[in-house]
């Protein structure tokens, strides 16, 4: 059984429609990256994954229904996105940030583990804990946004287009951080306009256009294949 299951997946908003009849699943101990370029529903389908957006279709989560859930009961269940953009309360410390992660915990031993743990993933975040979360760099933002999805202990972390705006060197360094979370047992749902970065690191893929999988394969296979190479790669 996987932890993720989406079948007919539509989605949209208003009498726009963005997905239309999307299959997806994810194992649990995987990386699957969903990739497609600007436009082709990715965050769509994040959205209608956590229940911020009404949809159609089937999602089951953890083996249990999830087409209908709220937004809250989603983050409880351990379906945590890191939104695009980062989204940070930006008047708040880093540490509040992280600790809003936290807010439906109630393991105080095991969430100051997490802390640490953070901290170690994260070393810039330990040095930056007392600053603004508004007032760091892009990249430290990045990283504060995926260190507060963790904190909620998730069973799946939903990462939105994490590349966006950063050097490349930020992105490598992220990339490193995912692989050790999920070397850690987190399963992961990576979002990505950079085709090659998220092919990189997953196990798995599938290629968004126009609100449907045209693609789908080991993240191997999807790099070599010459539809992939063209659309995306620029080779």
């Amino acid at each position: 059984m996987a932890l993720l299951e989406v079948s007919g997946l539509r989605a949209g908003y208003g009498d726009a429609v963005v997905l239309r009849g999307l299959d997806l699943q994810v194992e649990e101990g995987e990386i699957v990256a969903v990739v497609g370029s600007n436009g082709a529903g990715k965050t769509t389908l994040l959205r209608a994954l956590s229940g911020v957006i009404r949809s159609r279709g089937d999602i089951r989560f953890g083996g249990r229904p999830a087409s209908s859930i709220s937004p809250d009961e989603a983050f409880g269940r351990g379906l945590v996105q890191v939104p695009e953009g980062r989204q940070l309360f930006g008047r708040m410390t880093v540490e509040d940030n992280l600790r809003m992660g936290a807010f439906r915990r109630h393991d105080a031993s095991a969430v100051r583990r997490d802390f640490q743990r953070m901290y170690e993933l994260f070393p810039v975040l330990a040095d930056r804990r007392h600053q603004l979360a508004g007032s760091i760099s892009g990249g430290e933002q990045q990283m504060c946004a995926m260190a507060r999805g963790l904190m909620a202990a998730p069973r799946l972390l939903m990462v939105d287009e994490m590349s966006l705006g950063l050097a490349p060197v930020i992105v490598e360094r992220l990339l490193e951080v995912l692989g050790d979370i999920h070397e850690q047992g987190v399963t992961v749902l990576l979002v990505e306009q950079d085709v090659n970065s998220a092919l990189s690191i997953a196990h798995r893929g599938y290629v968004l256009e126009r609100g449907e999988v045209v693609l789908n394969g080991s993240a191997d296979a999807l790099l070599d294949d010459p539809r992939v190479k063209e659309a995306y790669l620029g080779l």
